[in-house]
């Protein structure tokens, strides 16, 4: 069975918990993501910041995204997966955090991103289907 390693995408960038949110937007907007894992000045994953925090927590809260940084928006634990784990547990941990997106880490660094797409093109349609269904099931 496929690893993390073999399905993710590469040399993710993170947004610096120090940055602005404006800075992570055009971030976003040059790379063509729609969310960046939060790093702190050691590089740790701190957490993510995705294209619909800066909508709803920023600009629908009348915030200025120049004077927000992006730290603000790293709450708790970052869900994850290992670089050399497999694909059921990719599926096993998007399905029951309801993400789309996992950075993947080896050790504490950050060394790529499986979003839901990477796992759709790496994985028979059965397992990427019962993962939709559990994503978009409330």
């Amino acid at each position: 069975m496929s690893t993390a390693r073999e399905i993710m995408t590469p040399d993710a960038e993170c947004a610096r918990a120090e940055e602005t949110v404006l800075e992570a937007a055009e971030k976003m907007a040059r790379l063509d993501v729609g969310s960046l894992p939060i790093c702190g000045s050691d590089d740790r994953l701190q957490g993510m910041l995705t294209d619909r925090d800066i909508v709803v927590k920023v600009l629908a809260a009348g915030r200025e995204p120049k004077a927000c940084q992006v730290g603000e928006f790293a709450q708790g634990k970052p869900v994850t997966i290992g670089a050399d784990d497999d694909a059921r547990e990719i599926l096993r941990t998007m399905a029951s955090h309801k993400v789309r997106r996992l950075p993947v880490i080896d050790g504490h660094t950050l060394v790529g991103m499986v979003a839901l797409a990477d796992v759709a093109r790496a994985l028979p349609d059965a397992p990427v289907g019962d993962l939709l269904d559990a994503l978009t099931s409330d």
